[in-house]
Formats: structure tokens, C-alpha cells, sequence
């Protein structure tokens, strides 16, 4: 994996989690927060857009290299990967605590 592929797995990842934070904090929020969830939301969707459109439509030279759905598709089935690998070890593990 090349640093382009790298940052944007970061710069995607850091997208959905502003944005799933922004409707946390502006639909649980009360006054400014509700302000501040939106403007999370809103700088999350913007850092979103703009890092898809240099990766996927401009002919900018080193973004325009990285193969964004292979990249995002690999880091999605790593996670996966890494998710079941930890619950399985972390199950073991409670088994043999809670035995003993």
C-alpha cells in the first residue's frame, strides 16, 4: 500500500465519523451543540467530497493514481478481518477467565 492509498483510507474514515458525529451531537444536543453537530456534519461532507473528487474525477497526477473502491474495499474486508479475529480471542479469553 502507497501513502495515497493510505491517506485516503484516513481522510475517508475521518469523513464518516465527522459526519456520524455531527447527527450524534445535533440530534441529542441541546442549544450550540445542536450549532456545533451541524457544522461537524457539514465539515465531514465537505472533507468527504473534496478528497472524492481529487482521487476519483480530477486528473491531478498523484491523486488521480490511487484506486479508490479497490483501496476501500480492501480496507473494509481488513476490518472485518480484524474485528472477528479480536471478538474470537477476546471470547476465548472470557471463557477461560470466567472458568477458572
Amino acid at each position: 500500500m502507497d501513502i495515497w492509498s493510505f491517506l485516503t483510507i484516513i481522510i475517508f474514515v475521518f469523513s464518516i465519523v465527522m459526519m456520524v458525529a455531527g447527527i450524534f451531537s445535533a440530534y441529542f444536543g441541546a442549544g450550540k451543540n445542536r450549532i456545533y453537530g451541524g457544522v461537524i456534519f457539514a465539515v465531514g461532507l465537505v472533507v468527504g467530497f473534496v478528497w472524492a473528487y481529487l482521487t476519483i474525477w480530477s486528473d491531478i497526477s498523484p491523486f488521480c493514481d490511487v484506486e479508490v473502491w479497490t483501496t476501500m474495499y480492501n480496507a473494509v474486508i481488513d476490518l472485518i478481518g480484524v474485528l472477528i479475529g479480536a471478538l474470537v480471542a477476546v471470547g476465548i479469553f472470557l471463557v477461560v477467565v470466567l472458568k477458572s
